[in-house]
């Protein structure tokens, strides 16, 4: 727009990336047709119109377009994502957080499935709490059957996640919750031991103060159906808690999210009980509520080695009065979300680029110094959140739902029932260029993608901007960076002062991460998105005393991730090392190999699956063939079978391919129970794991060959929104990180959460 074509706005190319893969508005051919600036002042605009309904003038409206426009385009806030996708688009739903109710009923639950793809559909995530449905093996009155429990209906809402595409621009993400006391709590505990389960949810436990008292004094507890409110057994606390702890070391979950202390601070107890959060789990909502959500960016109120508090203090009170807005400009994706969102006008204000603003002082990540500007810091925010809340009050009334509500004990009258939320940030921060959250730095080097595809070393801006100052940068030195991972922590050649400031994610003790998730919650309505990262070789011990930590300092809920404890990660800290790696040669095919053919049964047909040796007696290649079937069905199986001995040949281990094609499903199972085939790639991947067992324990040479086969229970999909990890499937980078419960590409922005 020619009204802002004289302002500078800075942008590195990797926010242009994000912003033209994610934000920037497209035409139907998918080509781009926004400027950043124009983006920016679209979601002003939009935003600021809200004020006509308080009676302001054409002039007032304009000023709080400019507002919101200043603090957006010079990146000092952001609001979360579907902001600044939406605003001013014929979508306009504007919110990222939502939870929805589900009932012990089939109508209920396919209805609340049903809703929950119209939000994922509008670009929003959601939270479920699954624990009224009735357990596993109840009966069903209306049937006399049997019910399948919790898990089994999580798979529904799992499949439906994974046909729903959010905005045609990020997939759906959701939180599954349950709380400790549900019958089928081990179940739900170990639902994810298979990474490509429930790929489209994170987990977490909801565990009572009485749950962990008593996990620490080694006491049973009681196990409540909830349907008939009746005790239904009982398990050892402790041991409930080691088997999460032996989950979440194990691969990052389920997280623990501290129900009864999110109650003690439900701003609205009259109204109901909070029984979810949104799934990075930093905001804790009632059934059928949403909240918008914005983060200042702190790297931005730092100068010359002080913190600019009349600049944050004006940023807080325009980041409001934009967050207020947003609930009257959204157009919510159900009516009863509408009403209650509007009868509660929760907002979440946060922080982005703590970690800049730490390094900008000089204060270690780590230190007595950074706990104490965080709290500094965080009350401020509070307090100045609630002092323009009651601003807005005065001029537009307290939030409908005000009596009863604790600030009315408290007599405080705001306009939000909630004002401040530390969200993970995931995107927000990339084109802000700043750090995420409050989290620490994960890596002072990245490969990343810019435009035009090609990929270049990043190096921290301040680390390089201080190596070059202090005279010790060289391309050696960042070379030696990169072998150290991304840390700076063993060189010797950098100043030890340098070294303290620069640390990352993984230098850092658990306890210290846990001492700065607690710090800004002290000052937070609603939760804080953190990740405790633990190097790979931690003991579960450690994980145990961690959610023992977090729960004693008062935090609201703990997420974990040890580095490498997935099979299928590839985070690669520091520089890229791909190019040092050996070309993969597939082993030459003899003249002439043996082997075996097995027939397994399939929805499509006998599936006859040979497997040939080579001269170590190991699997060497595949031939899957349908019996007399053409067409489709015949060339997706000869597709495996070449694809499968590829990688045998390429010295791939056969337990990752069989790993890679068990539990794929199609519409066309075949069997019951143990027996179950899920599809022809499901019927291959069991007959190399049926021809490597009977290796191992030859059947008796007076039984015939065994046809029937004996799989695993079902399992399906690929891990998604933080809840995967890998090469990045948008532009294949390895600059991967694990944040609040959400993973994120540093390269390019990918993200399915935030």
């Amino acid at each position: 727009m020619s009204k802002d074509s004289n302002e500078e706005i800075s942008l590195s190319n990797n926010a242009l990336i994000v912003l033209e893969k994610r934000y920037l508005k497209k035409d139907k051919k998918g080509k781009v047709i926004e400027t950043p600036k124009e983006m920016f002042r679209r979601v002003a605009s939009n935003v600021a119109f809200s004020d006509r309904a308080y009676g302001k003038s054409s002039k007032q409206i304009k000023q709080s377009e400019d507002e919101f426009y200043q603090i957006m385009s010079k990146l000092e806030f952001l609001p979360n994502s579907p902001t600044l996708m939406n605003a001013g688009t014929p979508l306009q739903q504007l919110s990222a957080c939502f939870v929805l109710s589900v009932d012990d009923s089939i109508d209920s639950i396919y209805e609340t499935i049903k809703q929950g793809a119209l939000i994922h559909k509008s670009g929003g995530g959601t939270g479920f709490s699954f624990s009224k449905i009735r357990p596993k093996g109840s009966l069903v009155g209306t049937t006399s059957g049997v019910a399948s429990g919790p898990v089994s209906f999580m798979k529904v809402f799992n499949a439906s996640t994974e046909a729903i595409k959010q905005g045609g621009r990020r997939r759906g993400a959701n939180i599954g919750i349950l709380n400790v006391n549900h019958p089928d709590i081990l179940e739900f505990i170990t639902s994810k031991e298979k990474e490509e389960s429930l790929n489209n949810f994170n987990i977490s436990v909801a565990v009572s103060d009485e749950f962990m008292e008593s996990a620490q004094r080694g006491q049973d507890y009681n196990l409540i159906d909830p349907c008939t409110k009746k005790v239904s057994g009982k398990l050892n606390a402790t041991e409930v808690l080691n088997k999460i702890v032996e989950m979440a070391w194990s691969n990052g979950e389920p997280g623990l999210v501290f129900l009864d202390r999110i109650n003690r601070d439900n701003p609205t107890p009259q109204v109901g009980k909070i029984e979810s959060t949104n799934p990075c789990g930093e905001q804790p909502l009632l059934p059928y509520e949403s909240c918008n959500l914005g983060s200042i960016n702190l790297a931005k109120m730092s100068e010359k080695g002080e913190i600019d508090w009349d600049k944050l203090k004006r940023t807080v009170h325009i980041a409001v009065h934009f967050l207020d807005n947003v609930i009257d400009a959204n157009k919510y994706p159900l009516p009863q979300i509408a009403k209650n969102t509007k009868a509660n006008r929760k907002i979440g204000l946060g922080v982005m680029g703590f970690a800049d603003m730490l390094i900008n002082l000089s204060i270690p990540y780590n230190s007595k110094r950074a706990l104490g500007l965080a709290e500094k810091v965080m009350s401020f925010i509070q307090d100045e959140s609630k002092k323009a809340s009651q601003n807005l009050a005065k001029e537009r009334g307290v939030f409908p739902n005000f009596k009863g509500s604790r600030w009315e004990k408290e007599g405080l009258k705001l306009r939000n029932a909630t004002t401040t939320t530390i969200a993970p940030t995931g995107s927000i921060s990339m084109i802000a260029n700043c750090s995420s959250g409050i989290e620490p730095l994960f890596s002072i080097l990245y490969y990343k993608q810019v435009l035009g595809g090609e990929k270049l070393l990043y190096v921290n801006e301040q680390f390089e901007r201080i190596a070059r100052e202090k005279g010790f940068y060289s391309s050696e030195l960042i070379q030696e960076i990169a072998n150290n991972k991304g840390s700076c922590q063993q060189i010797s050649k950098i100043p030890l002062s340098i070294r303290k400031i620069f640390v990352t994610a993984l230098d850092i003790s658990f306890e210290d991460h846990i001492k700065m998730q607690a710090c800004f919650q002290k000052y937070t309505d609603n939760a804080v998105s953190k990740t405790i990262n633990f190097p790979n070789r931690v003991r579960k011990e450690e994980v145990k005393r961690a959610f023992i930590l977090a729960y004693k300092m008062g935090c609201k809920g703990i997420t974990i991730y040890r580095d490498k404890s997935r099979e299928e990660q590839v985070i690669k800290m520091g520089a890229n090392k791909e190019k040092s790696k050996k070309e993969i040669i597939p082993r030459p095919r003899g003249r002439v190999t043996y082997g075996t053919t097995r027939e397994m049964r399939t929805g499509c047909g006998d599936l006859y699956v040979t497997i040939n040796e080579d001269k170590e007696g190991n699997p060497f290649e595949v031939f899957a063939r349908l019996g007399k079937s053409g067409g489709c069905a015949a060339s997706q199986t000869e597709a495996i079978g070449r694809l499968v001995s590829l990688g045998l040949r390429s010295g791939i281990p056969w337990e990752l391919i069989v790993k890679q094609l068990k539990g794929i499903s199609c519409d066309r199972p075949w069997g019951f129970g143990k027996n179950k085939v899920l599809s022809c790639a499901d019927a291959v991947g069991k007959a190399i794991e049926l021809y490597q067992a009977e290796k191992k324990a030859p059947l008796p040479l007076s039984e015939p060959p065994v046809k029937k086969i004996s799989p695993e229970s079902e399992r399906g999909g690929t891990r998604g929104s933080g809840r995967w990890i890998g090469a990045c499937p948008q532009c294949g980078s390895s600059a991967i990180e694990y944040e609040g419960g959400c993973f994120v590409c540093r390269s390019c922005g990918y993200t399915e959460c935030e």
